[in-house]
């Protein structure tokens, strides 16, 4: 992608068809620069293009390189790194490349995360190992990595939990522990980063049309009638896009909240409420 000046708006810009939630007009994040993982597809496919409509620079992370090109066909300002955010040294190099590419850093937006169906009677070690590696350890050491820049920049961080983060999974609780660990982290890290400048809240979302179910291992089939029996339990009886979601995440960065810090924002449709 050819390389253009911080904060000058590249010839041609457009959103390839994608509804954000937000004006194509609106320049709030107009020079920042942004890293989402876990960027290839739903919600952070959503945030980072939500964010380069916005203004931004956006650094999509994710595993798989074909994915991540199709986010970055959507918009102009989003570059991408294929990167195992789990491996050793990859959260100094995700926010390095960012640094490199565009001088500073202004959000980290931790979305990158497992789920599991997996009730006690069949709990296996290394998923709970690989739950809390990638929803839990991988965005701890980004956030380390990002800090100084963070704090450079009075940015913010903003982590994705989930609904079920403070409700109980039956059958899913290793998840919901790793998503329960991140709500204490935001808490924590917001009290901790609070005179430096740098905000750090969360947004759980409920039930929402991405492919996580399919990748936690449920066939197409078990996925729908999950999501139709989660649909049933809530209020508004709907399940999110993600578009609807990553709308929450730029109102949680955007600099006209700067008195909102250890938040966590729960966008289920009332389900927490039931």
């Amino acid at each position: 992608m050819p390389a253009d000046p911080l904060g000058q708006t590249p010839s041609g810009q457009t959103s390839s068809g994608r509804t954000s939630g937000r004006p194509s007009s609106d320049r709030t994040f107009d020079g920042q620069v942004v890293v989402v993982t876990g960027a290839g597809s739903g919600i952070g496919r959503a945030t980072a293009v939500a964010f380069a409509e916005a203004g931004a620079w956006v650094l999509g992370v994710g595993r798989r390189e074909q994915p991540l090109k199709e986010t970055a066909a959507a918009h102009p300002r989003i570059e991408i790194l294929a990167a195992d955010i789990c491996a050793d040294g990859a959260p100094a190099e995700v926010i390095g490349t960012a640094v490199r590419r565009w001088g500073r850093l202004d959000h980290l937006v931790n979305n990158a995360g497992a789920t599991a169906v997996m009730p006690l009677a069949e709990t296996d070690r290394q998923t709970v190992v690989d739950l809390f590696a990638l929803n839990v350890v991988a965005p701890s050491l980004l956030a380390h990595a990002a800090l100084p820049h963070l704090r450079q920049s009075s940015g913010s961080i903003i982590n994705l939990s989930s609904t079920y983060g403070h409700r109980p999974m039956p059958g899913g609780a290793h998840y919901a522990a790793t998503k329960a660990a991140v709500e204490q982290l935001t808490r924590s890290w917001a009290l901790e980063l609070a005179g430096d400048g740098v905000r750090v809240n969360a947004v759980a979302p409920g039930p929402t049309s991405t492919d996580v179910m399919l990748h936690a291992g449920l066939t197409p089939e078990a996925a729908n009638d999950m999501y139709a029996y989660e649909r049933d339990r809530i209020p508004t009886h709907h399940i999110a896009h993600p578009d609807e979601v990553a709308h929450w995440v730029l109102r949680m960065a955007d600099p006209a909240g700067r008195h909102a810090t250890g938040q966590v924002i729960t966008v289920d449709g009332g389900l927490d409420l039931v």
